[in-house]
């Protein structure tokens, strides 16, 4: 016994003197019990006279997760190997086994040895595996919004380097709330039975640090308060600051000194630094700092000449055209690499890039710097053309692969372009088909002067389903159900295989609409779309046919009749509405390939029995309306869920035939034979420009005109196709839409806005009649909250104007109802877009007792007006 112990201490002393010193209390060395007495010739102790010996096995025990043939190479020994003992390759499998972070304990054993031979055995303790997570001290909304930044998974093993970095995350979590004095503690609770460990992580956030002042030195040419404006996430402590508080956050402290050098490098600062900043707690219990930033502007310098070398292709004089760049402008390297490289079809790299030079590379050079002017050099390297040899597509996994590729613009055989590859991401991104803000453009040079162009696309849900309901004047409620399937293939109808629900991938669109309130009043639609008639150009087919149906029961003896039960009564009179429409429109390459012109004919048949419509004692006959339209259109519009620049703009003229022109009508003739053929021509634009005005802030601005008129002084103007004005846009269920025009004007009633003749009293009866003429203007400004496909969601603050009159005499485009307002936009690909406003009007509308006041407008869809 005393034998084994003198071995065993021996053996503790050797391998301490090899290990480092974090292994040190986790590791023993022993002999095996049936290891027999060693001489002092045949030791495996021997110190002076270390005896190689051949492994001759290894196994591991104590294992419980772990496999033990892992530990075992993770040790670095094998059988067969040849060792000396005492001897460094024994400690250094054992320093392997702890570096591993796996286990908390390692014992060696030799449990037989002979002359020449040993056997190894190493007896572990695994290191315990995470359980659970649990945080204390904070909120459980903080709780879980941990969890999410951490990542901790479940079941992994528990060591010094993870407790380390949950302490970090944690901590910088909160340090980046503005917590700046968080403190944070981790304990580990194991469960030997399961061989388990709970962490806890105790957080103490303390309070926020606030920024109490921000002093400044060494202002003198910029003014200080645009300075500050800089420091858009770093603000001083002030009454009544709310969306840009004044809490103090590291990173975004960095992030603000270096916007702050980048507005001076703009206006032509290039020398600017920041000498010194310091960041000073104030103390006591105020959780206030200050902090002060020393600011060496230097001078303002000014572009006096720029040459360029290496270009062939082009000359000086048309470079610096393009660049746009004189002499005397403020030196600006941000604006100066946007010219050179950041607008598509503007910059120098496109005027290149558009002829295939696709190694063109531009490199500005400062020549000399004399006092505040800099001699600029832009060494150009033009390098070859590059065709295009091959378009891989990846990710459509719906749409059929023709339908993409008609879209893109970068062709095999064609020369690189930049502006096509920009424009590809634009077709691809309007579709609807795919996630705009995931599809990606990868040109790949080849070896032979060649590049290959791969698009990346991720599909996302385009179909969409409509249920929705809503107050219809008289009608009362009334349902919608309508489905929208926008990616249609109608080749693949008879492929029951392609059904999904319906066969789909081929870019057409079907939309069926059903509403109602049951017997009362209904409308059924359905319309067709074939973007691509023919399959070789863009020539869109449309077909839509719609049938409504409306009932009355009001009773002139009972003022209350129209609130009564419908049931058992039959109707007082009724209205019916069928329609047909057949278009075809084309993209033209004239102005530019924006530009797109759709001519339609369609016909509406409407038919009274004993119901005035109109208001204007046209209570039975039927009326005929054949309608040629064309439409002017350019869109240019970069996504259209939530657009950022571009512009739409449509200029449309409807025209039926000019009847008066060989007929004559009286005074005294039947509105049924005067309006037997509906006459008008009808003129309607619309304009829509984005702009980002910063970061992700856009400003949207929009202009709405229409002009109803008749063909000559001897005919009136008739009551169909007129316009109503007022609210959001969605009034007229049960109202006969079909017949009228409805544009919204939130802030205000539905159909509620408008001027008449001053000459007779604005009654309910006239504003139903709606206008010959409208305007409208709209100011918006929208932040996204969302991009996400499946639900963008972005906030909007608007300004709103218009009007609309009942003759063009009385027609003034300044006199205008004004309203302002905010609202918030959804958009979910399986029901399109929800709005929800709230409109304050600040202007009476003639007719009403008083003005509009602040209420909320519900809207569905993309609306145009």
């Amino acid at each position: 016994m005393e034998h084994r112990i003198k071995y065993l201490v021996g053996a503790v002393c050797l391998l301490v003197s090899l290990l480092p010193a974090q292994a040190w209390a986790q590791v023993r060395v022993g002999v095996g019990r049936d290891t027999p007495a060693l001489t002092e010739t045949n030791d495996l102790l021997n110190y002076a006279n270390p005896k190689e010996y051949e492994i001759a096995g290894l196994s591991v025990t104590g294992t419980r997760y772990l496999d033990p043939n892992s530990l075992v190479s993770l040790g670095g020994l094998k059988v067969g190997d040849k060792i000396r003992i005492p001897g460094e390759a024994i400690g250094s499998s054992v320093r392997k086994l702890m570096e591993s972070g796996l286990l908390d304990n390692v014992e060696l054993f030799a449990t037989n040895a002979t002359d020449n031979k040993v056997t190894l055995m190493f007896k572990v303790l695994e290191r315990p595996r995470l359980y659970r997570v649990s945080f204390m001290g904070i909120k459980k909304g903080e709780q879980d919004n941990l969890k999410d930044k951490v990542k901790l998974n479940l079941g992994k093993i528990v060591t010094n380097t993870i407790i380390k970095n949950t302490q970090m995350a944690t901590r910088k979590y909160f340090v980046d709330k503005g917590y700046l004095n968080t403190k944070v503690k981790i304990t580990t609770i194991p469960d030997s039975t399961r061989n388990n460990a709970t962490m806890r992580v105790l957080v103490d956030k303390g309070q926020k640090v606030k920024i109490a002042k921000i002093n400044f030195e060494g202002i003198e040419e910029v003014e200080e308060s645009a300075v500050r404006m800089k420091m858009k996430g770093t603000k001083e402590q002030r009454f009544g600051r709310v969306f840009t508080p004044s809490k103090f956050v590291p990173k975004k402290y960095e992030e603000d000194k270096q916007k702050l050098i980048e507005y001076y490098n703009k206006l032509g600062y290039r020398d600017a630094t920041i000498e010194s900043d310091s960041v000073i707690n104030n103390g006591g219990n105020s959780n206030t700092i200050s902090i002060n930033l020393k600011l060496n502007e230097g001078r303002q310098y000014y572009y006096r000449k720029i040459d360029f070398s290496g270009n062939y292709l082009y000359t000086s004089d048309q470079l610096r055209s393009v660049l746009g760049i004189t002499k005397g402008d403020i030196y600006n390297p941000e604006d100066l690499d946007k010219r050179l490289n950041g607008n598509p079809g503007q910059d120098l790299s496109s005027q290149y890039m558009d002829l295939g030079y696709l190694y063109y590379n531009a490199q500005p050079i400062e020549r000399a710097i004399e006092g505040d002017s800099i001699d600029l050099e832009i060494r150009i390297f033009e390098g070859k053309q590059a065709t295009i040899n091959k378009v891989i597509l990846n990710g459509n996994t719906k749409t059929s692969d023709h339908v993409v590729m008609r879209t893109i613009r970068t062709l095999p055989g064609q020369k690189f372009s930049k502006t096509n590859l920009i424009r590809t991401q634009r077709e691809l991104s309007t579709l609807g088909y795919f996630d705009p803000e995931k599809i990606g453009i990868n040109p790949v040079p080849q070896n032979d002067g060649t590049v290959d162009i791969e698009y990346t696309v991720e599909e996302k849900p385009s179909d969409q389903i409509e249920l929705s309901g809503g107050w219809g004047g008289y009608v009362g409620f009334v349902g919608t159900l309508g489905l929208t399937f926008n990616n249609f293939s109608a080749r693949n109808i008879p492929n029951l295989k392609a059904w999904r629900p319906l066969p789909a991938g081929d870019g057409q669109r079907v939309q069926v609409r059903f509403q109602a309130n049951g017997s009362q009043y209904q409308v059924y639609s359905l319309s067709f779309t074939e973007p691509w008639l023919g399959g070789r150009k863009p020539n869109a087919l449309s077909v839509s046919a719609s049938h409504t149906v409306y009932k009355t029961f009001y009773d002139p003896s009972n003022p209350y009749s129209i609130y009564q039960s419908l049931k058992g009564r039959k109707p007082t009179g009724s209205y019916t509405n069928t329609a047909v429409t057949i278009g075809l429109g084309r993209q033209l390459k004239v102005p530019d390939d924006y530009f797109s012109l759709s001519n339609s004919i369609s016909f509406q048949r409407y038919d009274l029995n004993n119901l005035d419509l109109f208001y204007i004692g046209y209570k039975d006959g039927i009326s005929n309306n054949i309608t040629f339209n064309t439409t002017l259109s350019r869109n240019s519009i970069d996504n259209p869920q939530f657009p950022r620049a571009g512009s739409s703009f449509t200029l449309s003229g409807s025209f039926t035939p000019p009847y008066s022109a060989w007929r004559t009508t009286t005074a005294t003739e039947a509105p049924k034979d005067k309006y037997k053929f509906v006459e008008y021509h009808k003129w309607m634009f619309d304009a829509s420009w984005f702009q980002t005005v910063f970061g992700k802030l856009v400003l949207n601005t929009r202009a709405h005109l229409g002009f109803l008129g008749s063909y000559n002084s001897r005919t009136s103007i008739g009551p169909f196709e007129r316009f109503v004005l007022g609210g959001s846009g969605l009034a007229g269920q049960g109202q006969f839409a079909l017949a009228q025009d409805i544009i919204g004007l939130r802030g205000y009633d539905d159909r509620s806005v408008y001027t008449a003749d001053y000459d007779r009293a604005v009654d309910s009866q006239a504003r139903s009649q709606g206008g010959v003429v409208y305007n409208k203007f709209v100011a918006e400004l929208r932040y996204p909250v969302s991009l996400n496909p499946s639900a963008t969601i972005f906030v909007l603050t608007f300004l709103e104007a218009g009007n609309n009159w009942g003759s063009y005499k009385q027609y003034n485009p300044f006199d205008l109802k004004r309203s302002a307002g905010f609202g918030a936009r959804i958009f979910m690909p399986a029901f399109g877009l929800i709005g929800i406003d709230y409109g304050y009007g600040f202007d009476k509308i003639p007719g009403v007792k008083d003005k509009a006041s602040g209420q909320f407008h519900f809207t569905i869809g993309q609306q145009i007006r």
